[in-house]
């Protein structure tokens, strides 16, 4: 089974590009949506957050409002790695076990869509890590047209990332998302050959 770690900056084009590889036959696990499932009500993960950050950071129903989260953490460094010394050890976990389950089933490509990659120490997970990166303005833009967060809170999650730079010299192959969707689902579809042509060779070798 090959792994590749799909990794990048907020609003980078991973989702994009995740989208378009699942298109093309891969299975796609999403850190993000694991780190939602971690945050639900009455989980372990649950208790130590709202005892670390307090009842404020939740909803009427008692679900974890991540927006209010995200307002307390991102821009404050120190509580950003509490947050994540709570999370990612259990988010971690659960990837794993998805990745052990998609090895049982034969999958051939798997992609670890994850925004910390290369920082969490994953890197054993996987075979390759993709980054994905575009120009501040263009991240900047995307991410107030997703979320409708002000500029000041948009560039505050944007600066609170690991820089561009630190994650393109992790990457195996780095792809610019500041394109139209076209221009980008070519370049997706290129690398996607590249792995059906590695995965031929390997067969004809007896790997994997």
């Amino acid at each position: 089974m090959k792994t590749i770690g799909l990794t990048g900056g907020i609003c980078s084009g991973k989702s994009t590009v995740a989208r378009f590889l699942e298109e093309l036959g891969a299975v796609v696990i999403d850190a993000d949506k694991i780190g939602h499932e971690v945050l639900e009500s009455d989980t372990g993960v649950w208790h130590k957050v709202v005892n670390t950050f307090g009842r404020q950071v939740l909803t009427p129903d008692g679900s974890i409002d991540r927006r209010r989260l995200g307002e307390l953490v991102f821009g404050n460094s120190e509580l950003l790695s509490k947050l994540n010394q709570i999370t990612h050890p259990r988010i971690y976990q659960m990837t794993k076990a998805r990745l052990e389950e998609c090895r049982r089933m034969g999958v051939d490509v798997v992609i670890l869509e994850a925004p910390l990659l290369p920082k969490a120490g994953w890197t054993s997970l996987i075979d390759e890590i993709w980054v994905t990166t575009a120009s501040e303005a263009a991240v900047l833009r995307r991410l107030q047209e997703r979320s409708g967060l002000s500029r000041d809170e948009s560039l505050a999650r944007i600066h609170s990332q690991v820089p561009s730079r630190e994650q393109i010299g992790c990457a195996d192959v780095t792809i610019d998302t500041d394109c139209s969707l076209e221009e980008l689902k070519v370049k997706v579809g290129e690398l996607w050959q590249r792995i059906a042509k590695q995965g031929l060779a390997d067969k004809s070798l007896g790997v994997g």
